[in-house]
């Protein structure tokens, strides 16, 4: 019978047919009901910042956060709007993470990317000089 689709909500534990979304109808109308009372108070406040509009609607930073993320809700016309970056919480507009945490981390996979063909070089190496040594005592008997 068909039991992979049936799901604990996340959000509150309901047993619900998981489809289209990864909560039960009862949270996702919740959300919208969050969704709906951000967007109303941006649109009478263009200047709150994202703390502001969390404290006056009751919606968690995190919540609007996910809005602002998913495209919903546009920072376009709101200039004290950001969030925090996913690394270090500097206050951001767009993606996930700030310049210095994304340059911090290209960085580092450059880094990576050095070391392991630095360790590959190693290796070929070490195979080369072992063919050597063979072929040296090989060339002796």
């Amino acid at each position: 019978m068909g039991f992979q689709n049936i799901f604990n909500c996340p959000s509150c534990g309901r047993v619900f047919v998981k489809g289209v979304r990864d909560i039960c109808n009862v949270c996702y109308q919740k959300v919208e009901e969050q969704y709906d009372a951000c967007v109303k108070y941006l649109r009478e406040q263009k200047t709150a910042t994202l703390y502001e509009v969390s404290d006056v609607t009751g919606v968690s930073v995190k919540q609007i956060t996910k809005f602002v993320r998913e495209g919903r809700i546009s920072l376009a016309g709101h200039p004290n709007m950001t969030y925090p970056c996913e690394i270090c919480s500097t206050p951001i507009r767009d993606n996930m993470m700030c310049d210095s945490c994304r340059n911090k981390l290209a960085k580092d996979y450059k880094q990576v990317q050095a070391s392991e063909q630095h360790r590959k070089a190693a290796a070929e190496e070490d195979t080369k000089l072992s063919y050597n040594i063979q072929d040296r005592i090989n060339n002796r008997r």
